[in-house]
């Protein structure tokens, strides 16, 4: 008898220590090297905006929404293309290790202990072989409020 495992293929990406996902369905294109403009007033958690291909889309900082060093030199940061709650953003990320298909058998709830008020963004853990990767589910980054704003941000920029 032949089992089958269901495998998620993820963009898996490193921000400071951590490891993290994000469901490759969600991705539109990983980039490299674009200059971000900054944008006044913008919440803290939006670095600024770019220009992909004629497209403005704003530029959204993982470190600041974890709280983490925003102040971290690298040689090179990438941009992670993705849709979160209708609204096309660019995820600054340290480095995009790989696209890797994770067994769904491997996957669990995130511990109660990390999920709560403020991280609805914590979808998952996925255990790997060098250690564990938190699965972010992208709707979660924003809220309504949130999604509103950066729409507006692009609109005032075109």
């Amino acid at each position: 008898m032949e089992v089958s495992m269901a495998m998620k293929k993820q963009i898996i990406f490193c921000i400071g220590e951590g490891t993290y996902g994000i469901d490759v369905s969600k991705v539109m294109g990983i980039e490299k090297d674009i200059p971000v403009v900054s944008i006044p007033n913008a919440p803290a958690c939006v670095k600024g905006i770019i220009n992909l291909r004629g497209d403005v889309i704003p530029v959204f900082s993982l470190r600041e929404k974890f709280h983490m060093p925003t102040d971290v030199k690298l040689d090179t940061k990438e941009l992670v293309i993705a849709k979160s709650r209708g609204v096309v953003i660019a995820i600054e990320v340290d480095l995009v290790k790989e696209i890797a298909e994770l067994d769904d058998s491997k996957i669990g709830p995130a511990p109660t202990i990390i999920k709560g008020e403020g991280t609805e963004y914590i979808d998952s853990v996925a255990q790997v072989d060098d250690g564990l990767v938190i699965i972010l589910d992208l709707d979660g980054l924003l809220d309504n409020e949130q999604a509103d704003h950066l729409q507006t941000i692009v609109e005032n920029q075109q």
